[in-house]
């Protein structure tokens, strides 16, 4: 299948071909004819299967199909300004040739200047809730002429507690419209909330939504707290990693972490919650431009963020949900690529472990190396899944 077969306007397909891209992924294949009948959708797929071109493209179809649209004629909803550019980045690139222009409307700026371009207009509007209702709340923009609404990464707005925002902006779009919606899980939250501001949605699900893809090697390395650090150099020494996330739990620790390899001669970016945005907006794009090799990062890189080429994550401190190990991971083996994800764990950490054993449905393989510390997992195999801890990887003899 090639994205000639939907009926997508012919500039969307030279945009396409201008990105390189000619084959849709299941999630676009799925997404796209739905969309492109203006129903309701609920779309369910995996980190990394490509779902902003799954709405980006037919709603840009839809939207030129009587001329020119008007100003904030699509609004997309997404958790962080990371994901908020990256959105932007794409509205812009298909649809700037056609005459669509996009904004973006998140924290961290001026509300002045923002509210200087909403007097100008934009077609498409991508926001974060936060700063949008903020707008809204001084009367610096409308949505009158909304004809679609995205919400995009729709389980992790939830879980970042922005349900109470979302419930405020729907009261202020006319019910009259397409409400499309995209997520990697579909908890009951949400289940709730389709209810009240959908109508008859189609729902699709592609894949496996609590598992990782399976170009994705995991590994995981028990180790002991004091001794992460050198555990970390010692295998991107070994390794010798293309661009690399780390994933860490605190702002202190990842900026701690950032400064030592620093230190050590790597060239490193660091991404959390007290950076500005000209120093978040500097970090990723001298990532993806290869300015740097390592992005040490707390969850705020683990979802949504489109990075192309990482082949290694890093999980310096094991998250303590499967929901975030499942997006931390999935930030690599994107597009149809390989990718290798390895995990440290302490002792003290056995239970986190077993809950993301448990919802991959088998144990993590292990690393095996002089000095490593046992760590126990509560789950348990089923017999039909058997009781093999996995492939055990030996590295080395020395000890740490």
């Amino acid at each position: 299948m090639t994205f000639d077969e939907f009926e997508l306007d012919p500039r969307c397909l030279k945009g396409l071909r201008k990105m390189e891209i000619e084959t849709p992924t299941p999630v676009q294949a799925a997404a796209i004819p739905i969309a492109l009948e203006g129903r309701d959708l609920v779309a369910v797929a995996q980190t990394g299967t490509g779902k902003t071109l799954g709405f980006v493209l037919p709603s840009l179809t839809r939207l030129l199909k009587d001329g020119k649209p008007r100003p904030n004629s699509m609004l997309v909803l997404v958790p962080t300004r990371e994901l908020c550019l990256q959105v932007h980045e794409v509205v812009e690139e298909i649809g700037g040739p056609m005459g669509i222009s996009s904004l973006t409307v998140y924290g961290g700026v001026s509300l002045n200047t923002q509210a200087d371009a909403l007097e100008h207009g934009r077609q498409v509007i991508v926001a974060t809730p936060g700063r949008l209702l903020d707008h809204l709340r001084r009367g610096n923009m409308h949505f009158d002429d909304l004809a679609i609404l995205v919400l995009d990464e729709a389980d992790r707005m939830l879980d970042m507690g922005f349900l109470p925002d979302i419930i405020r902006i729907l009261e202020q779009l006319p019910e009259d419209r397409q409400t499309m919606m995209f997520s990697a899980t579909f908890p009951d939250p949400i289940a709730r909330l389709t209810g009240r501001m959908m109508r008859d949605p189609e729902r699709i699900n592609i894949g496996s939504i609590s598992k990782p893809v399976d170009a994705v090697r995991q590994l995981l390395y028990p180790v002991n707290q004091q001794d992460k650090a050198r555990l970390l150099l010692r295998l991107i020494e070994e390794e010798e990693p293309g661009p690399t996330l780390v994933f860490l739990r605190t702002k202190i620790a990842t900026e701690a972490l950032a400064n030592a390899l620093d230190r050590k001669g790597h060239k490193v970016a660091q991404l959390h919650g007290d950076r500005s945005q000209i120093q978040r907006t500097k970090a990723l794009d001298g990532f993806r431009a290869g300015k740097y090799d390592i992005l040490v990062a707390t969850d705020v890189a683990a979802r949504g963020l489109d990075i192309e080429g990482v082949t290694h994550v890093f999980n310096y401190d094991i998250p303590l949900n499967p929901e975030d190990y499942i997006h931390r991971i999935g930030r690599t083996a994107r597009a149809e690529k390989e990718g290798d994800a390895i995990t440290f764990v302490t002792p003290g950490e056995w239970q986190a472990l077993g809950q993301i054993e448990k919802a991959l449905g088998k144990h993590i393989p292990r690393a095996e190396y002089e000095g490593a510390p046992r760590v126990l997992s509560v789950f348990k195999p089923s017999a039909a899944a058997g009781k093999s801890r996995g492939a055990v990887r030996r590295i080395g003899r020395r000890r740490m």
